[in-house]
């Protein structure tokens, strides 16, 4: 069990009460959940706040270009064997959405919680992590993020020193650079399908050789780590080389490798593979991912895909009988307002699908489309794309701010 530590101080109290209160009036104007508000008034009561609620947590802090959601409710899950747990499980992963997660989290042993990539060094800083979880790296919001490179060694200089242990993707070159700094870490074969970002050396700027799933630059020496966990097929395999089934009703191989790496962190904490595993299977959706919903008469699967790395794993659900398709982009301020991404993706997986695009940049996805050489109808709303599209359960695909214009319509 984690140390006790010292009740809240009074002001910290109030500004609990403060970040509360605002929370309360978001939700009742239909402003959202208001973690995002409630967290930044009570920091501005109280800066040093997110330290002080974690003070009396085993942390565990899950960062990565994609699945960060995902991977943190899985994990929450499994550590619930071993004890009461906060998590920030509607993915407000920045400093003030985090601190209204952990306001409720007083008498929790664990915390876990997603953390922007940008924001990992600070967080870590302020709730002295037990474990850092890091999945992969990849192109995202190219307008404002920062490059691939550079936020592996901003990672790796904050890892540096650090007594947490890192539990790490060693199929991603970025992530086993960054994560190499620590002292303490385990590594996972977890899988990289988008390889894009990942050709040259992150030590040395070499060319990484892929002979098959080891990687490693001939320049310098850099190269996979070997694991402790790994995924193989459906099954993950321990330290021990035994085997565990995986039983998820999540889809898809992405979400398998979340499972993996959520079932190294359970065992760190003392939770068996089987029983982790085992709780992940309640898990059916993440804020709304993977629902499956009725509108309008017609069956409708939510997906998000964010960037190109996502857009590739999501394909992959959907491959196989050419079912209607909706794709959906925005390109709002949580988007980032550079499409140029669009570009990176292989829309031509898309051949043989009925497909209807829909969302405020729905002109630049079309244009895509297009030069893919793909038949589309572009849409003005989502009623018009149901009614083009042909019988059978639709896929809609969608960017993040999208994804929640699609989830509000369709009422989940």
């Amino acid at each position: 069990m984690p140390e006790s530590t010292e009740p809240l101080t009074p002001r910290a109290r109030l500004a609990v009460t403060a970040g509360k209160a605002a929370a309360a009036v978001s939700r009742a104007a239909g402003r959202g959940s208001g973690s995002v508000i409630g967290g930044r008034v009570a920091l501005k009561v109280d800066p040093d706040l997110l330290g002080r609620l974690a003070g009396h947590l085993d942390v565990v802090l899950v960062s990565a270009t994609n699945g960060k959601t995902t991977t943190t409710r899985l994990i929450a899950e499994a550590l619930r064997a071993g004890g009461e747990v906060v998590s920030n499980a509607l993915g407000a992963n920045m400093p003030a959405g985090i601190t209204s997660a952990l306001a409720a989290g007083a008498k929790a042993r664990f915390g876990v919680l997603e953390v922007d990539e940008k924001y990992l060094h600070a967080v870590a800083r302020d709730v002295s992590p037990k474990v850092i979880a890091l999945l992969n790296l990849s192109r995202d919001q190219l307008d404002r993020a920062a490059e691939t490179r550079m936020m592996a060694d901003h990672w790796r200089d904050g890892l540096e020193g650090s007594p947490a242990t890192v539990v790490a993707n060693c199929d991603d070159p970025l992530i086993v650079w960054a994560a190499s700094a620590s002292a303490n870490v385990i590594w996972v074969a977890a899988g990289q399908e988008w390889k894009d970002d990942a050709w040259s050396c992150p030590a040395c700027g070499g060319v990484l050789q892929r002979p098959d799933e080891h990687w490693a630059c001939g320049d310098c020496g850099f190269e996979r780590p070997s694991p402790t966990w790994q995924l193989s097929g459906e099954k993950v395999v321990d330290p021990h080389g035994s085997t565990w089934p995986i039983r998820l009703q999540l889809p898809g191989r992405a979400n398998r490798a979340n499972a993996t790496t959520a079932t190294a962190v359970a065992a760190f904490f003392g939770v068996p593979p089987q029983t982790a595993l085992e709780r992940m299977f309640s898990v059916t959706a993440v804020a709304g991912r993977y629902d499956v919903v009725t509108h309008q008469g017609r069956d409708v699967r939510l997906l998000l895909a964010k960037n190109p790395a996502g857009w590739l794993e999501t394909f992959s659900l959907i491959d196989g009988a050419p079912a209607p398709v909706i794709l959906a982009v925005n390109a709002r301020g949580a988007d980032g307002t550079d499409t140029s991404w669009l570009w990176d993706v292989d829309y031509t997986r898309l051949a043989g699908h009925p497909i209807a695009v829909l969302g405020d940049r729905k002109l630049d996805l079309a244009v895509r489309l297009e030069v893919a050489g793909l038949e589309f109808t572009v849409c003005e709303d989502l009623a018009e794309a149901l009614r083009v599209s042909p019988p059978g359960r639709i896929e809609a695909i969608a960017n993040y701010t999208a994804f929640q214009d699609l989830r509000r319509i369709v009422g989940n």
